[in-house]
């Protein structure tokens, strides 16, 4: 059972995961403090002076100055603001994500053409097996040059 896990363990792709997984998460938090700390200050501003991490709805009817305040009192909260946040954190990593995956694509360049199976009838245009000696629609003997 050890030698089975430590196959399993040694295995190209679970390595490969496990070593994306954790610059995932990396990346996570570069893109939280991103969104955070310097594009939604600047956006706050240009609304008016808006801390987005501080919109917030008391549940309890209370007003209270910050979420901080709120969640120090004890009163249940949505919290609208942090929603917000983790939207924009979500879009940006989907883009940079699809900036990765569409440049992997492209360096990865066309795919290889499908083999060709099948030829035309030239009596009827029925698409017919290579090996086929008759026509299935039509029944005509195909030319031994389109063999």
């Amino acid at each position: 059972m050890l030698t089975e896990f430590k196959n399993f363990i040694m295995r190209g792709n679970v390595l490969d995961m496990a070593v994306g997984i954790i610059i995932g998460g990396a990346f996570g938090k570069i893109v939280s403090s991103f969104v955070a700390d310097l594009l939604m200050p600047p956006i706050g501003l240009l609304l008016g002076g808006v801390n987005f991490q501080d919109l917030f709805l008391s549940l309890n009817g209370q007003a209270y100055a910050s979420l901080a305040d709120a969640q120090a009192a004890g009163a249940p909260t949505l919290n609208y603001g942090l929603f917000i946040n983790n939207i924009i954190d979500f879009l940006i990593i989907a883009f940079a994500i699809f900036l990765v995956v569409r440049a992997a694509n492209q360096l990865r360049g066309p795919a290889p053409a499908a083999p060709v199976t099948t030829k035309p009838c030239p009596y009827c245009l029925t698409s017919v097996p290579l090996a086929a000696t008759r026509c299935p629609a039509c029944t005509s003997e195909l030319p031994a040059a389109a063999r």
